[in-house]
């Protein structure tokens, strides 16, 4: 996704932005490559399943779905990205249903951002008349409330506040809101809450940065840092993110079975 802003009829980039989503790419490649040696191709790694390696997977898709919102207020035409990476989900979807089921993925973080990006179309006139930081404040805070929607309950991570009702877990579009029924299972489930909340709050932290002038002349040398390799990674995130794990399998399938 170009990430471009416009300042006296000029386009620039924000290269920072585009090396960060390209670090966090190669921090998913590795990450997935763990995965399928384990889950796949059988390996024991213990503590791939253990706190530290969550914690991974979390600083990944954290980082993602904040700097997709926040980036959302930069890039153009976004009904038609949000269509193109909600798309993109669908076909992932279609194909790991039809050919890896045991693996598939239902509902995966690029069906997320793509809802995203289009629902906030609508409300995106509404959110610019609150405050940046209200909207960034209260944004984390639906998060961190609604973080334990998908097991059950209000809460974050190991703090379980409220029980909800068994009643609202019960179908697929109660899956793709956040409440998926006891049957429902994806290798790669984010649903609209709490992710939603995370992405609004990039939003907002753009808006943030805005209102406070961190966007200026004296700190492009900032937004303007580049590592080309990530930053190239980063500027092609979609297509690599949908080539990466079939590249990853067929490497890990020519080590183990050549």
């Amino acid at each position: 996704m170009k990430v471009r802003v416009y300042r006296e009829k000029q386009s620039i980039r924000y290269t920072l932005l585009d090396t960060i989503r390209g670090m966090v790419l190669i921090s998913m490649i590795f990450y997935h490559a763990c995965w399928d040696l384990v889950y796949i191709f059988g390996m024991d790694f213990s503590w791939y399943k253990g706190t530290g390696a969550y914690i991974w997977q979390q600083s990944i898709c954290w980082t993602f779905i904040l700097l997709s919102g926040f980036c959302w207020n930069l890039g153009k035409k976004p009904l038609k990205r949000g269509i193109i990476v909600f798309s993109t989900g669908a076909i992932i979807t279609l194909v790991t249903c039809l050919f890896m089921p045991e693996n598939r993925v239902v509902f995966g973080v690029l069906t997320l951002i793509g809802s995203c990006m289009i629902l906030m179309i609508p409300v995106h006139k509404l959110t610019q008349k609150i405050s940046p930081e209200k909207g960034l404040l209260f944004s984390l805070l639906l998060f961190a409330v609604s973080r334990n929607i998908n097991r059950g309950y209000l809460g974050f991570e190991k703090w379980n506040l409220i029980k909800l009702p068994g009643k609202l877990y019960r179908g697929m579009l109660e899956a793709y809101i956040g409440f998926p029924p006891m049957n429902f299972y994806s290798t790669d489930y984010f649903s609209l809450i709490p992710w939603l909340f995370l992405f609004v709050s990039g939003y907002f932290l753009y808006h943030f940065f805005k209102k406070k002038k961190i966007f200026s002349v004296k700190n492009d040398f900032f937004w303007k840092l580049d590592l080309p390799i990530f930053s190239f990674l980063g500027r092609h995130s979609l297509l690599i993110y949908i080539i990466h794990q079939p590249l990853i399998y067929l490497v890990l399938w020519c080590i183990f079975f050549n």
